[in-house]
């Protein structure tokens, strides 16, 4: 169903300029969308990576995330958690013939087309910027919960610059450091599988899913994507 107007009305922009959200913005125009492209990152996208982890290390969640997987022996300092972040989100894998043309973030927060096809997307603040671009054109959502003091979840129907997405689930409103957290988490406690958290009292489910072509490190397992789980979907 095509909807004529756009999914935002209006957004605070002075939001963006918050630190996370500002490196965050950063990244997403470091990636070619299309799949079979290889990525090559220069010197300056390599150190708006560690920017934007140094700036979510900051933040409360993060502190938070960092502490429970060290209780829980997954990590033995905060630096060997960052580089493994560095590692599971920004490292590159062959999604399509080109050797190293994807990754999880690229995936996940800043959308990629394969096949003539959006896939993940997951990001609204992406969404957001591309709608104020033109490249988005919304079709319809479904608001899945009303949460006064937390972030919505939609699922969505849109076009990004002619390429179609039948199902995209994302919060809207969060931030990059709590969807970087919550899917981290995830991510590395339950890879692969339905994730099911409690937010504010309320139900919540994340579905990761891994990388099994390639790997690094020791045999560890790059993300393949990871999104917020619609009751619509």
């Amino acid at each position: 169903m095509f909807c004529p107007q756009e999914l935002f009305t209006y957004v605070n922009e002075k939001l963006f300029s918050k630190p996370t959200y500002a490196a965050f913005i950063n990244l997403l125009d470091n990636y070619q969308r299309a799949t079979g492209h290889g990525e090559h990152f220069t010197a300056q996208q390599l150190a708006e990576q560690d920017t934007f982890l140094r700036e979510a290390m900051k933040t409360a969640v993060m502190k938070e995330l960092y502490g429970f997987l060290h209780q829980q022996n997954r990590y033995s300092t905060e630096q060997e958690f960052v580089n493994d972040l560095k590692n599971m989100w920004f490292g590159l894998y062959a999604r399509g013939k080109e050797e190293r043309d994807s990754g999880g973030f690229e995936h996940v927060f800043s959308g990629e087309v394969k096949k003539g096809k959006v896939t993940g997307f997951h990001n609204w603040i992406q969404f957001y910027m591309q709608e104020k671009e033109g490249l988005v054109d919304y079709y319809s959502h479904i608001c899945d919960g009303h949460w006064d003091s937390h972030p919505h979840v939609l699922a969505l129907q849109f076009s990004w610059d002619g390429y179609y997405k039948e199902v995209s689930s994302t919060f809207i409103g969060s931030s990059p450091e709590f969807e970087f957290a919550l899917y981290s988490l995830c991510f590395i406690v339950r890879p692969g599988k339905v994730c099911q958290l409690s937010l504010g009292g309320h139900p919540l489910a994340i579905q990761t899913y891994t990388w099994d072509k390639s790997t690094y490190g020791n045999g560890k397992k790059y993300i393949a994507t990871a999104y917020v789980v619609s009751s619509t979907q």
